[in-house]
């Protein structure tokens, strides 16, 4: 029975929410004036200090103080799923505002380059089974819908997974949180095929040093030179099965560039045009891996930007110039 009284208050807590999340007035999600908070605003530029290498810019909804931190800790900690819309709606703000400034979607029609992929970063599995949910992901499901309803092709790629055992970031400092996250995440298998689906935009909930939005974009970038590597190979044996040696020479010295000694990951000397030549087909070859450039600004696989839903208050730019 008193499973049962149990079930009850927790459905009837989905249903008819208490309280509101940010404030704790009576009987709403989020009050008006919490909204306001959250989402009133035009989203900013963000950058924690020290910036991590590899940090992709960032921008947030919000700053991580008061109604908006009571909000993000009753989602997460607390179970108040209900909150994952309104606080979708502010990531989807953030997301926008991203990929504006780095010029993607402009235009008309469906994108070139396939669908927005929102890569939420991954709590913990322990921290997952201790919830009962993913905070981020579930913040990134309902910021695609909120993408897609406002005519945004969008989707969330959960790809990514802790690969080994990380401290507790409480306490840590920016350093510290570095070190501790370096290397922890990974892509699933098959996920750098969901990868090529489209450009990427890292989210999370919270942006405090900028650690794990670094080690995600790390994880990302390596799983797409990989790939990028792979295309290479692919298209120079397709010129030599062809019989075009000037071509393939043309593939092998792209290899050797992204994999020589002082090659810089990820970046490819190959065009599309010479992606044609090389296989002798149009997008998708034979074996139906796209050709397309690998690292062209906005292309397919690219870490555009990150986007939170909130930042500390400290790391929020000054200059927005």
């Amino acid at each position: 029975m008193e499973g049962v009284r149990r079930w009850w208050q927790d459905l009837a807590g989905l249903v008819l929410p208490a309280e509101c999340g940010g404030c704790g007035s009576a009987r709403t999600v989020l009050c008006p004036q919490c909204r306001t908070a959250l989402s009133g605003a035009a989203p900013f530029r963000v950058r924690p200090v020290p910036e991590p290498p590899g940090l992709p810019a960032v921008h947030a909804a919000a700053r991580y103080a008061d109604e908006v931190r009571a909000a993000l800790l009753a989602h997460k900690e607390r179970g108040a799923l209900t909150l994952a819309r309104p606080l979708g709606a502010a990531l989807a703000g953030a997301v926008r505002a991203g990929v504006g400034e780095v010029g993607w979607g402009e235009g008309e029609g469906p994108h070139p380059l396939g669908d927005l992929l929102l890569v939420p970063v991954p709590s913990t599995r322990a921290a997952v089974r201790a919830r009962g949910h993913d905070p981020a992901r579930r913040i990134a499901l309902a910021a695609a819908g909120e993408l897609r309803r406002a005519g945004v092709p969008a989707r969330v790629a959960a790809v990514l997974r802790q690969r080994r055992a990380v401290a507790d970031q409480a306490g840590l400092d920016s350093r510290q949180r570095l070190d501790n996250l370096v290397g922890a995440l990974t892509v699933v298998p098959g996920g750098a095929r969901v990868l090529c689906g489209g450009p990427v935009v890292l989210v999370d909930d919270v942006v405090t040093t900028g650690a794990s939005l670094a080690e995600a974009a790390r994880a990302v970038r390596a799983v797409r030179a990989a790939a990028a590597a792979k295309r290479v190979v692919r298209v120079a044996a397709a010129a030599k099965r062809a019989g075009q040696g000037e071509s393939g020479r043309c593939g092998e010295e792209a290899m050797g560039a992204l994999c020589g000694e002082g090659a810089t990951a990820g970046y490819v000397g190959i065009t599309r045009e010479d992606s044609k030549k090389l296989s002798g087909v149009e997008e998708g070859g034979a074996d139906g891996v796209s050709l397309r450039p690998p690292d062209d600004v906005g292309g397919a696989g690219d870490v555009l930007c990150a986007a939170v839903v909130a930042a500390s208050p400290d790391s929020f730019e000054i200059n927005r110039n």
